[in-house]
Parts: structure tokens; C-alpha cells; sequence
């Protein structure tokens, strides 16, 4: 363990690389390397407030917050690292690692691992690069549409027929990629748990019946809100209310 924590404090330097070397940035990093991870967390946080995004800078936040052990706030950001940039290896190989800490273990249904294969496979691209490889996949197309009206064959006319076919199905599968991955990037559906237990309940009522517990850093999806209260689904299927206060939207 004390070799993984060396790793994730490394990847601090790495991420900065990265970004401008802003006075607000320098602050911020001078602070964590002198162990002082609550001040750095907040002057992260204040850069993030007043400079934009950044998947380094998600990714240095969810490092001082891990060594302040802070598992919620520490997924989360490490979350919103992967959220901007999904093949962000830095930011899944510490988020593994803080994974440890969540004391719920869901297990996963089957639907849901195609379903995160699927999920995955989307969120490789960004929306604009699927758009474009849509593009690409279409005008492929249309050369094959070219060539089936003047081939000088039957068979250069079949085959270009059938490749086309194939090839306007994967155009158009691409664009529906973009539009969910946009989507994705707009609205934010998954949330992690921040108290350290919350009770979820079968209604969105404080009277309503206990259905289960879950833990500081647990993963969520959000399914609707009522007033305060938040309908959520596990990886297992398990679906109830909880209070909009114990959750964070990634």
C-alpha cells in the first residue's frame, strides 16, 4: 500500500506538467508536497472555481483529498477527471486504488458489465470525435455508392454494395455514439455517495422504510429527484431515495 500512495503523490507532478504554471497553481502544489493536503485541496478547488477545468487538475484535487483521506470527495474528483477525459490512465489507476477504501462491495449483474462495455466503448471518443469519424465511416459510403452505380463489373457493383451497407450502419451508429456522449457530458447522471453512511430509502420520505446502507464513495446512478430527495440505481439493480445532501453529482 505505502508504494501505491507514493504513486498516486507522483502523479501530482506529472499532472502539472500539464497546465500553466499559474501563481494560484504553484501555491497549490508547493502546499501538497509540504504535506499540508486540506489547503492544497482548497486552493485546487478555488482554481478550478476561477480558471475552468481541467482533468489535471481534477486529478491533483483528488490526490490531496486521498491523503486526507477524504475517500468521497477523492473518487469523485478522480471521476470528473475520467468524466473530461476517459482514456486519463493517471486518473483510473488512482481511482482503483481509492476504490479500496469504499467499504460497500456491489456486486454487478450481468447486464450491467455489457451495458459498461458499451459505456465504454462510447466514451473512447468525445462527442466531436465521433462526429467526425461518422463523417469519415460516410464518405467511405459514398465511394461505395460511386462505384455500384458505374463498377465495371457485377461483382465490383456487389461487393460495393454490401461494403456500403456495412458502412452507412457504422456511420450511423457513430453519430448516435456523439449524441449519447454529448449527452453524457451535459447532463450528470451518476453521483457519488459523500456521507459516510446514508440509509436509502423505499420512499423519498425520512419516514419511508430502510432499504439498505451504503458508504462514503460509493457510485450511483440517478434515476430522478423529488424536492430533496434523489431516486438512485446500483450496479446490482437495487433502486431507492436518499437525501440530495449525501450525494455529489460527478
Amino acid at each position: 500500500m505505502k508504494r501505491n500512495i507514493v504513486f498516486i503523490s507522483l502523479m501530482l507532478s506529472f499532472g502539472t506538467l500539464l497546465m500553466a504554471q499559474s501563481n494560484a497553481l504553484k501555491q497549490a502544489n508547493i502546499l501538497y508536497t509540504k504535506g499540508d493536503y486540506t489547503e492544497a485541496a482548497k486552493q485546487y478547488e478555488k482554481i478550478l472555481s476561477t480558471e475552468g477545468v481541467a482533468p489535471e487538475l481534477y486529478l491533483n484535487l483528488g490526490n490531496a483529498y486521498y491523503k486526507s483521506n477524504e475517500t468521497g470527495k477523492c473518487i469523485l474528483n478522480y471521476e470528473r477527471a475520467l468524466r473530461l477525459s476517459p482514456t486519463y490512465e493517471d486518473a483510473r489507476y488512482n481511482l482503483e486504488i481509492a476504490q479500496l477504501k469504499v467499504v460497500d462491495n456491489v456486486s454487478q449483474n450481468q447486464s450491467f458489465f455489457i451495458g459498461k462495455w458499451i459505456d465504454s466503448l462510447i466514451k473512447d471518443l468525445n462527442s466531436n470525435q465521433w462526429f467526425w469519424t461518422s463523417l469519415l465511416f460516410f464518405l467511405m459510403c459514398l465511394g461505395c455508392i460511386f462505384l455500384f452505380i458505374f463498377g465495371s463489373s457485377r461483382a465490383v457493383r456487389k461487393s460495393s454494395f454490401y461494403v456500403g451497407t456495412v458502412l452507412l450502419a457504422i456511420s450511423l451508429l457513430t453519430v448516435f455514439f456523439a449524441g449519447i456522449r454529448k449527452d453524457q457530458l451535459l447532463n450528470h447522471r451518476e453521483a457519488i455517495v459523500m456521507t459516510g453512511t446514508v440509509s436509502v430509502k423505499g420512499s423519498p420520505d425520512k419516514s419511508g422504510t430502510d432499504l439498505f446502507q451504503l458508504h462514503e464513495g460509493t457510485k450511483v446512478s440517478v434515476k430522478s429527484t423529488l424536492g430533496t430527495w434523489v431516486e438512485i440505481k446500483l450496479g446490482n439493480g437495487n433502486v431507492g431515495w436518499v437525501e440530495q445532501e449525501n450525494i455529489e453529482r460527478i
